[in-house]
């Protein structure tokens, strides 16, 4: 791996900000330099539109290309020197102009964002041997249902090498064989192969497939039962009137972001200024082609759902909701066997 290529692991650059430190546009590259030992060296660095970096040092006393500073075990003081400096700039495009993210790849930074956003949880980088592995644990039962790491892809797939990131998560043994089949599954890196298993994240397998088993992996880490037919799902009247909506038709169409099917039964979360289970709907379609995008929100599928109860306001609350292990609700989630029953026996 380059000097580069280390330095700028886990970034994303942002071209606007490049303009503001002074880098030169010329046709697709953007262009920077600085002189450095009293103007008798000069760094080059070139940043093309794909935010791929590459820097030169001239001698300027010789006027030629000095590449001493790349070979590791021919590194006397003066060289390091030179190599620092180097170093030292481009850690400080980076630290202005350059985005961090959690992981290497694109899919895994998706998959990150996706897990945070249904389940409120974030990476968790535990080893300090390991700083490209990652953890994904249940807020309540602490348990893992996702691990990130980043390894060569030969320990996986002998016909292959170079650095790839896979995500480890827990299934059912009898669909180990089916899955193992596909291309982008492997028996699990360093993990049990009866039960988990290794997703290559390099766009082979789809996000949304993804998402699907890592759903099936939380619940296997999931304190109290839950019904995988019952829904918790949130709504924020900042972005959508509901109850205007349910005033013209009963049935309305709704967001389907996880792996619901006719029948189940979903308990809508209505957020601030009610923070409460509000509505409980019957859901009679999903998988309806919907392309909609905006600043609020992105809908690839739909669902059409059916009213079926009123609850009243702050009647089942966040803070009743607590009482049931539910401590966070930014995405679909299963519903607590306990407190389905609490809300059908007490609140039919």
């Amino acid at each position: 791996m380059t000097i580069e290529e280390e330095i700028f692991k886990k970034t994303k650059i942002d071209f606007d900000k490049l303009l503001k430190y002074g880098f030169k546009k010329e046709n697709s590259l953007y262009k920077y330099s600085k002189n450095i030992r009293n103007n008798s060296f000069r760094i080059e660095i070139e940043i093309n539109n794909k935010g791929i970096v590459k820097g030169k040092i001239f001698d300027l006393s010789f006027k030629e290309e000095y590449t001493n500073f790349r070979i590791e075990n021919n590194i006397g003081s003066f060289t390091h020197q030179i190599r620092e400096e180097f170093e030292n700039l481009l850690k400080d495009i980076r630290n202005n102009c350059f985005i961090r993210e959690d992981f290497i790849y694109e899919q895994s930074n998706r998959i990150a964002s996706l897990i945070e956003e249904k389940y409120g949880d974030y990476p968790e980088f535990e080893w300090e041997k390991f700083p490209g592995y990652a953890t994904f644990r249940n807020k309540d039962s602490k348990k893992w249902y996702a691990i990130i790491m980043n390894l060569d892809i030969n320990k996986l797939d002998k016909k292959y090498n170079g650095e790839v990131e896979i995500i480890n998560i827990k299934i059912e043994p009898n669909e180990m064989k089916e899955l193992l089949k596909q291309d982008g599954f492997y028996p699990a890196y360093h993990m049990n192969k009866k039960s988990w298993i290794s997703i290559v994240l390099n766009n082979t397998i789809l996000d949304e497939n993804i998402m699907n088993l890592i759903e099936k992996s939380y619940t296997y880490t999931v304190l109290n039962k839950i019904n995988n037919n019952e829904w918790i799902i949130p709504a924020n009247p900042k972005f959508f009137d509901i109850e205007k909506a349910l005033e013209k038709n009963n049935i309305i169409t709704w967001k389907q972001s996880t792996n619901i099917k006719i029948n189940d039964i979903v308990y809508l979360y209505v957020a601030e200024p009610y923070s409460s289970i509000m509505y409980k709907f019957k859901v009679i379609d999903v998988n309806i082609p919907y392309e909609y995008n905006d600043e609020n929100i992105k809908i690839k599928k739909a669902m059409k759902i059916e009213l079926m109860t009123r609850y009243e306001k702050g009647l089942l609350s966040f803070n009743k909701l607590k009482d049931f292990g539910i401590n966070a609700i930014r995405g679909p989630r299963y519903m607590p066997i306990s407190l389905s029953e609490y809300i059908n026996k007490d609140q039919g």
